[in-house]
């Protein structure tokens, strides 16, 4: 495992954060739950809030398979339960809670949509059904397992549906080939909101290893094409992840915020150009990304790529955006 780089200062420690994208688990051989992420949050950076996302983390053991899924929601909720105590301190960790459930149920789903809304005692958000599929064998395929084209299935677009009868957002995971479809996917479903993940999913690895140049500009055009969609958002992160390529895992020192920077501006920019500030926000996707940096040097990262952007664009991007997205405030 690599060494975390050499601790930095804490770039504009006052900007408030609301984390809108991490993760909690305890899988064999990895364990991130609630005291591991608040030491995170620690770091110095000035997190106020959190949303969690689904990782197939602690279903139910019994009952209705397509139930058991609330497990999830019901262990996040007592772990936001905890964090608003105020025992651990101000930060409100996993204010939003997001679930999964299969959407290709149709309206079926609905019941267990409300079993979520029920389970998560008000902090309920939406659900993600991750879509990633590539035909290589070197690209891992979602944890779902999905099909090929799921997002185009008439089952799983009448199950998207039934989100929008609940207020309830999709968040759309997937790779960057896969992008025209999520643009069909808000097109043909207008009604409901939708937040891309990780910046769309530009992969490195594989069929696509050493192409950084030519993905970037297909995907960049992908990107501008999803964006004139009014009802999609994006997230400003996940590129540590070791799909994207930049193999930074493999170092015996992690990288510092500058390189991070430097890696990523083309990404973080261009996303925030197409969608503007008002529908793109910063994730850490943590502990995923964690495999290439610090949560320090993260968001250390994120504050040097926006040093000339104006305080009121730093809150949307930063905080109010997700905010906003996710309705956790009153």
């Amino acid at each position: 495992m690599a060494a975390a780089s050499p601790p930095e200062e804490i770039l504009e420690p006052d900007l408030p954060i609301c984390d809108p994208h991490h993760h909690l688990w305890d899988f064999p051989g990895s364990r991130y739950l609630l005291p591991d992420l608040l030491a995170d949050l620690q770091s110095g950076h000035n997190v106020k809030s959190t949303v969690f996302v689904e990782c197939t983390s602690f279903y139910r053991a019994y009952g209705p398979e397509e139930l058991r899924m609330v497990g999830e929601t019901e262990f996040v909720n007592g772990a936001a339960a905890m964090a608003a105590s105020g025992r651990y301190g101000p930060v409100l960790a996993c204010e939003g809670i997001v679930a999964r459930a299969d959407l290709t149920m149709a309206a079926a789903v609905g019941p267990v949509l409300d079993s979520h809304i029920r389970a998560g005692n008000g902090r309920f958000r939406g659900i993600r059904h991750a879509g990633g599929w590539d035909a290589s064998p070197d690209v891992r395929n979602s944890h779902t397992d999905p099909p090929r084209n799921l997002y185009a299935e008439a089952s799983f677009r009448a199950g998207l549906r039934e989100l929008a009868k609940r207020n309830l957002t999709f968040e759309a995971w997937q790779y960057h080939p896969q992008l025209p479809e999520v643009t069909a996917l808000a097109r043909g479903v207008p009604e409901v909101k939708i937040v891309l993940n990780h910046v769309g999913g530009p992969l490195g690895i594989g069929p696509y290893a050493g192409k950084r140049d030519e993905i970037f500009r297909s995907w960049s055009r992908d990107i501008g094409e999803l964006a004139s969609c009014p009802n999609v958002s994006v997230k400003l992160g996940g590129l540590g992840m070791a799909i994207c390529g930049f193999d930074f895992h493999k170092r015996e020192v992690l990288p510092d915020s500058r390189e991070l920077a430097t890696a990523w501006r083309p990404y973080l920019e261009r996303c925030i150009e197409a969608f503007g500030p008002e529908r793109a926000m910063f994730e850490s996707n943590f502990p995923v990304d964690g495999v290439s940096c610090s949560y320090a040097a993260l968001w250390n990262a994120f504050k040097r790529i926006t040093q000339g952007v104006s305080a009121d664009e730093k809150a949307l991007l930063y905080q109010n955006a997700a905010r906003a997205f996710y309705r956790l405030d009153p």
